[in-house]
């Protein structure tokens, strides 16, 4: 294989080293593996063994490979460029969404076909010590039910500027949260994939923690990735207990509260328009009952 390999060489390294028990992951690493076998990189022996692998979305041909006395030695070592890397984060949060019912996402995949494509410019980020903290248990939970989509945010997390959201005033969205959250932009303002009018990308906030009522003019689509979390939709409104994978589509100027659960909130949000308007703090009286309540016990 050449020094510099192709993005169609890198996409198939990845598709070979594919999560485990994602379904269709086997046919995905078989598929890989032809690609190599035809360039003379992966022996029929081994191409057998990634056959014989694929009826099994959870079985690793490591361990049969190992078995057999194969060895790949003839795969490049060279890493995933960053840039496919968020590429193929993108492909799989779109994958994810299209499993989902409900208001908001069909206009939250549309804007993600129409930029999908779009340059992709990455810069080193900061490290941020939330991400550090509690990602890797939001993923572990992830895992369970979409370990491709909790891999790939994993492999991707070390090129993606994760940002704590300063337009709110201190004294109203409370100094918890303000320290307690982070976002990372995929496509968007600011985000290493452009676009206007469209913004997508990944939430995360800490156990316990009280995102206060507020709105914005953007509609909004969050999609869990893990839960359970507490909801609701107006100051006086009950709060609702809602389980990971069950979409929350805000209307725009539409009030919505968030209330962490014992597990790190991780979700995927899309904005579909009027992405630059600011969001507004709509003050309650119970916010430090919320604040102190601990979900689950």
């Amino acid at each position: 294989m050449p020094n510099q390999t192709s993005e169609k060489d890198q996409r198939a390294l990845a598709h070979l080293q594919t999560a485990f028990g994602q379904p269709g992951s086997g046919r995905l690493r078989y598929a890989a593996a032809m690609y190599f076998n035809r360039q003379g990189l992966i022996s029929d022996d081994a191409l057998e063994v990634y056959r014989i692998c694929s009826a099994d979305d959870a079985e690793d041909p490591a361990t049969l490979l190992s078995q057999r006395g194969i060895k790949l030695s003839l795969l490049p070592e060279r890493p995933i460029d960053p840039a496919l890397r968020l590429r193929l984060l993108v492909e799989e949060v779109d994958r994810y969404l299209g499993e989902l019912a409900g208001p908001g996402v069909a206009e939250v995949r549309s804007g993600i076909a129409r930029h999908r494509h779009g340059d992709v410019k990455l810069v080193p980020p900061p490290a941020n010590a939330l991400v550090g903290r509690y990602l890797e248990t939001a993923l572990s939970e992830l895992s369970v039910s979409h370990p491709a989509l909790a891999a790939v945010i994993a492999e991707t997390t070390p090129h993606l500027k994760w940002i704590t959201y300063d337009e709110y005033p201190p004294e109203k969205i409370g100094e918890s949260f303000l320290h307690n959250h982070a976002f990372a932009p995929l496509i968007g303002h600011g985000a290493p994939i452009p676009a206007k009018e469209f913004d997508l990308g990944l939430f995360l906030i800490s156990p316990h923690i009280l995102y206060r009522d507020h709105y914005h003019p953007a509609p909004e689509l969050y999609a869990p990735l893990t839960g359970p979390h507490g909801w609701r939709f107006g100051p006086d409104q009950p709060l609702i207990i809602k389980p990971a994978h069950e979409p929350v589509w805000n209307e725009p100027l539409a009030p919505h509260m968030t209330k962490v659960g014992p597990t790190p909130f991780l979700c995927i949000y899309g904005w579909t328009r009027d992405v630059e308007e600011i969001a507004h703090v709509i003050p309650a009286n119970d916010w430090p009952e919320l604040e102190a309540l601990h979900l689950g016990t």
